[in-house]
């Protein structure tokens, strides 16, 4: 059995020889970030492995993001060392096949309220709002992407939708997001009833409940929390907003309101600094999946490729570059 060190110079030297990079998402295991060559938001981490001169690219997160890694990077080989590792809330939208039934989450217990019925898909939303231009987060298929109008991100979301003509957009598929888009623009928004089940299970009493426990903390949000949340929080941003928000705030304290795992980076970036989860809950599966280990399998073994059809990919591209042009 391999010792951590050993792991992690044998990974070192697969790297050198396959000419990779090594992506991790902040919401990843501690061993992993400390391994990547960039940590970051699955965007950001996309669009900075286009422009390195590299053979492989290993993308430490979710599905999602190597399908985008691989839109933008088509010439290179994308790795997920693991294959399993999935968006429940990416899952929640399909272009043509009805949506599964919503899994049950670890630790969600909330049944969601459904603005459309469970077999609805991206397809039958378009055809009953014919010409309403749609809008789809990120965290969504390469189908979903190929099929929509434009990409969003966390950030963007508010400056995308009144980028758009007319007063009426469909926004797929985080419901949370959509109704802070609404809330941040006159116009209207037709919200999918997708969610992330590590921010929808946070409460309005979970974030006045921490901001009374540490009171001289700063409360930070991510968009995908309940909008009753974000109502209450200090600071509404993507997790990279709250990583530039806690280094240049002169405050010393912080309470986050997102994926426990970019606490790891947030208090390396900032040691003077104290930061506190919204929630210990907040934890997503499927973002720890990976390891040391799956990380030197795929490259040892080259497995786990991630490939997009050209037909989708070239579509796919195409909402994202409409979204980089703003």
């Amino acid at each position: 059995m391999y010792k951590e060190r050993e792991l992690v110079n044998e990974i070192l030297d697969l790297k050198k020889q396959r000419r990779a990079i090594i992506l991790a998402h902040n919401y990843q295991r501690e061993e992993v970030q400390d391994i990547a060559d960039f940590v970051g938001d699955s965007l950001e981490l996309s669009r900075t492995a286009s422009k390195i001169d590299c053979d492989v690219i290993v993308f430490c997160g979710v599905n999602f993001m190597a399908e985008s890694a691989y839109i933008l990077s088509p010439a290179k080989t994308v790795l997920l060392p693991e294959p399993g590792a999935c968006c429940p809330m990416a899952d929640m939208i399909q272009v043509d096949a009805p949506r599964k039934l919503w899994p049950n989450f670890p630790g969600y217990t909330e049944q969601p309220k459904l603005l459309y019925p469970i077999g609805f898909t991206l397809r039958d939303i378009k055809a009953q709002y014919p010409g309403v231009p749609v809008v789809c987060y990120v965290n969504t298929t390469a189908e979903v992407k190929a099929a929509s109008d434009i990409c969003c991100t966390s950030a963007n979301v508010v400056k995308v939708v009144e980028s758009l003509p007319g007063d009426t957009v469909i926004c797929v598929p985080d419901r949370n997001l959509s109704m802070w888009a609404q809330k941040n623009t006159g116009k209207k928004v037709i919200a999918w009833d997708g969610f992330c089940h590590v921010h929808d299970r946070v409460t309005r009493e979970d974030a006045l409940k921490a901001k009374e426990k540490y009171p001289d903390a700063l409360l930070m949000a991510h968009p995908e929390c309940r909008l009753e949340v974000l109502e209450v929080a200090d600071h509404v941003t993507s997790t990279s907003g709250m990583l530039r928000f806690a280094k240049s705030s002169p405050n010393k304290e912080f309470i986050v309101g997102t994926e426990t795992g970019i606490m790891h980076r947030l208090q390396k970036e900032n040691p003077e600094k104290t930061f506190h989860p919204l929630r210990r809950d907040m934890i997503c599966p499927n973002m720890k999946k990976t390891t040391l280990k799956s990380v030197h399998a795929a490259l040892r073994d080259m497995t786990s490729v991630v490939t997009v059809p050209e037909e989708i990919r070239v579509r796919a591209k195409i909402s994202l570059d409409r979204m980089l042009e703003l």
